[in-house]
């Protein structure tokens, strides 16, 4: 007697990971995801700002929310938004007086400007400090502890929030741009999902793989169905005024002048 052989279970579905930096928020289309496509994981791998493109090259991530710009001769990028910069100052600061400031009013104020600066600036504004901090958050602390200034995106003004900080607008600094990136040669269909996503396409959308198996076969069915005729109707003839006639005034002879 021959015992039945179990049925393979299928293979998991390969997860997608998508990389992102300080600053930028995933949490809206990662919400999106998980309800359109649960059984596919999405892990999330925060990384520093100037490593974002070395873990994409290494396959340490399938796309990521990366700061503009990125080799483009090796990456695919969606630009997503562009960012306001702004001055974070102590809240007794003169520089809370306005609404918003220029580099000129930033002279003769001294300025940080860490290693992880996301604004590539050509000559950073202010006066340099005595010693460049390692991090943005190192930076944060020296200016809570009243040594300086510093301008940031306003995405990273937000993220290190301390109550004895706030910030100003910087009207002519440069901007920093988030964008979403992968390794061109590795669209795979996993990306092209999370594209559709970040590009507002629906579950029925045509472009990208964005319907999930059962529903998809669901609404394959509902095409192979005829749709419902409609009755005919014999059109019948028209009265000297346009309207058409009833059935028995048609079939009516007309009288003769």
């Amino acid at each position: 007697m021959t015992g039945t052989q179990d049925t393979p279970a299928p293979a998991p579905e390969p997860g997608f990971r998508l990389a992102y930096v300080p600053g930028a928020t995933p949490a809206k289309w990662v919400r999106i995801w998980r309800e359109r496509f649960r059984d596919v994981p999405l892990d999330l791998v925060a990384v520093a700002a100037a490593e974002a493109s070395d873990v994409l090259r290494a396959g340490d991530a399938d796309a990521g929310l990366v700061r503009l710009p990125v080799d483009r001769t090796y990456f695919s990028a969606i630009p997503l938004y562009t960012e306001k910069t702004v001055v974070v100052v102590p809240k007794d600061h003169l520089i809370t007086a306005a609404d918003e400031v220029t580099l000129a009013d930033l002279a003769d104020e001294i300025v940080q400007h860490p290693l992880d600066d996301v604004l590539g600036w050509e000559t950073p504004p202010g006066q340099p400090a005595f010693e460049r901090p390692a991090t943005t958050g190192d930076a944060i602390e020296l200016v809570a502890a009243g040594v300086g200034l510093l301008v940031v995106p306003m995405s990273l003004a937000r993220l290190h929030h301390r109550r004895d900080l706030t910030y100003r607008t910087v009207t002519d600094a440069p901007e920093s741009s988030v964008a979403l990136a992968w390794p061109e040669e590795r669209t795979t269909d996993r990306v092209e999902d999370f594209i559709g996503i970040v590009r507002g396409r629906t579950v029925n959308s045509s472009r990208g793989r964005t319907q999930s198996e059962p529903d998809k076969k669901r609404s394959d069915k509902k095409k192979q169905q005829p749709a419902g005729k409609k009755p005919f109707v014999k059109p019948g003839r028209l009265r000297q005024d346009g309207r058409p006639q009833s059935k028995r005034s048609a079939n009516k002879p007309r009288r003769r002048p």
